[in-house]
């Protein structure tokens, strides 16, 4: 019955529960606070009402007891609203680590979204019921926002930078997608859906569609196309760092700093790579901001994540021995 109601949208995610018990918590406890702050002020206005004109009101002594548990009782339950929603909050930030990663590039006034495998949607979102599922969301132009009321996920999409949120939908079926944050003259108009489907199903579509290529080769593409592969060598000793078994790892920077190589670092490597200059190198790598738009650029970091660290050369010779 609640469903029904504007305020209580359709429940389809593991994570739509854990939202909605923080909020009937906090609502019950406003809710409760607020009536006894009423009753209270009614209460006093009528047992200490002034009776007669000439009545003067005699003087009440303060009671430590009571400003103490009046202080420390509110303390304590602010405190477990901070620590359930902060908990809450970082476990939305954080996504599992085999989810299956989408990449979402907002633009005035669409949803750009593309899978690992290249297959590209607009204002639409297919995804497999019972996986988790990670988004990773940039902006092409203004501050835009991803909102799923059925999965209770929502966050800013922001230009320049990468924001990540995750879900895990428990319901198959076909959800809104809204922007959440005013962007501009057709803002009203920047929604799509989300189509949760049976793994079968989503497979079936997946290799229905009409990518050529994943998304790492499109990246391999471009990489070639750059002439990236001339400066950074698998080997290490090009002009620049080699790309190998880069990303998760830790890079050392020309001012002694230490830096995680992860989505951000790279996007601003290829578009600003001045900004964070490796030790060991010369500021030589061209300029690529305006040259690469914001897909491509995630289609050269899903390249780069797919450089994985080659074997140790003794596990690498023992196979290629034959078996017995």
């Amino acid at each position: 019955m609640l469903t029904r109601l504007p305020l209580f949208p359709e429940s389809a995610s593991t994570m739509a529960g854990r939202v909605d018990a923080l909020f009937f918590f906090l609502l019950g406890f406003s809710v409760l606070l607020s009536l006894l702050i009423f009753i209270l002020i009614i209460g006093f206005s009528i047992k200490y009402r002034r009776r007669a004109s000439n009545e003067i009101g005699a003087s009440i002594g303060g009671s430590l007891r009571l400003e103490t548990l009046w202080i420390v009782i509110p303390f304590l339950l602010s405190m477990v609203m901070f620590a359930w929603g902060a908990d809450l909050y970082i476990s939305i930030r954080q996504p599992p680590p085999q989810a299956l990663e989408i990449f979402v590039v907002a633009k005035q006034w669409m949803w750009k979204l593309q899978h690992p495998e290249g297959q590209m949607e607009i204002n639409e979102l297919h995804v497999p019921l019972g996986r988790d599922i990670q988004l990773t969301m940039t902006s092409e132009d203004v501050i835009h926002d991803f909102f799923v009321p059925a999965f209770r996920v929502k966050a800013d999409v922001l230009p320049g930078r990468y924001t990540t949120i995750w879900f895990h939908a428990t319901k198959p079926g076909r959800y809104h997608l809204f922007c959440a944050q005013y962007c501009g003259t057709n803002h009203a108009q920047m929604g799509g859906w989300v189509e949760v489907m049976e793994p079968a199903a989503f497979e079936f579509w997946l290799a229905g569609g009409t990518a050529e290529e994943s998304m790492a080769e499109a990246g391999a593409r471009l990489f070639q196309q750059f002439a990236c592969a001339n400066c950074h060598r698998p080997s290490g000793q090009g002009r620049g760092p080699s790309l190998v078994g880069l990303y998760g790892s830790q890079v050392r920077l020309q001012e002694g700093e230490t830096v995680l190589v992860d989505n951000d670092y790279l996007r601003e490597s290829i578009l600003t790579p001045r900004a964070k200059i490796a030790a060991g190198y010369e500021p030589v790598m061209p300029v690529f901001q305006g040259l690469v738009n914001e897909q491509q650029v995630l289609q050269l970091i899903a390249y780069i994540k797919s450089l994985a660290s080659p074997p140790p050369v003794a596990e690498q010779q023992r196979s290629e021995l034959p078996s017995q």
